[in-house]
């Protein structure tokens, strides 16, 4: 019953995001990812989501188990999570690492960077490491809603050649039946001293990674 809750919550937020312009709809979802199937990518940038109460959640679950499709289909022969630890003691990336080795992906095809706290950083910093380890054909891979906030972003400021692959809900929803709620060793992640990103930043600070604005000096 909770799980019906949450998805119909989901289905709500999802409709109002769409309606408003704020998210890729799905049939433009479907429309990219029709592009897409004709194509190979290098390597796909999955952007983290904070890892909390020791499980991962619908997002997290949602954005592991779209990359693990796109690999599955061939459309992407290797994966990069991004993020630092941020707002809860696990490092997302090595967290998403975790989950995606446990449910199939080969470790070998599995890269993370490790830096990223703000989503446009998860793009600038995993773009660049992707070219630095010879990687050419890239593409993002989010739920709409992210993809969509990014795209101006992504296509403005780090490379128009980057492919956007927001989720296809419809697509994960098929395959639900086959998926698995896997136990990974946490502590592989967890960072002792840690200290949230608000603790560390005020809003108008946190804003400006938001936005972008401190990639240039985390750079140097």
């Amino acid at each position: 019953m909770k799980k019906i809750i949450i998805q119909t919550l989901l289905d709500i937020l999802n409709l109002f995001l769409t309606s408003t312009g704020l998210s890729f709809t799905s049939r433009q979802c479907r429309k990219l990812l029709h592009s897409a199937s004709a194509m190979s990518f290098d390597i796909i940038i999955v952007p983290g989501i904070p890892f909390k109460n020791n499980k991962w959640d619908m997002v997290m679950k949602g954005r592991i188990y779209w990359a693990k499709y796109l690999f599955d289909e061939g459309i992407a022969k290797n994966i990069m999570f991004s993020g630092a630890a941020v707002h809860s003691p696990w490092v997302e990336s090595k967290i998403m690492a975790l989950y995606a080795e446990a449910i199939g992906i080969p470790a070998s095809k599995i890269f993370i960077e490790d830096k990223a706290e703000h989503s446009t950083e998860n793009v600038f910093f995993s773009y660049t490491k992707a070219l630095e380890m010879g990687f050419r054909k890239i593409a993002v891979a989010s739920d709409p809603f992210q993809t969509k906030l990014l795209r101006k972003f992504i296509h403005t400021k780090v490379s128009k050649e980057i492919y956007l692959l927001p989720i296809v809900y419809g697509i994960l929803r098929q395959n639900e039946k086959n998926y698995i709620d896997p136990n990974i060793d946490a502590q592989q992640a967890f960072i002792p001293e840690f200290k949230a990103l608000r603790h560390r930043e005020n809003f108008r600070e946190r804003m400006q990674g938001t936005r972008g604005n401190n990639i240039e000096e985390l750079s140097k």
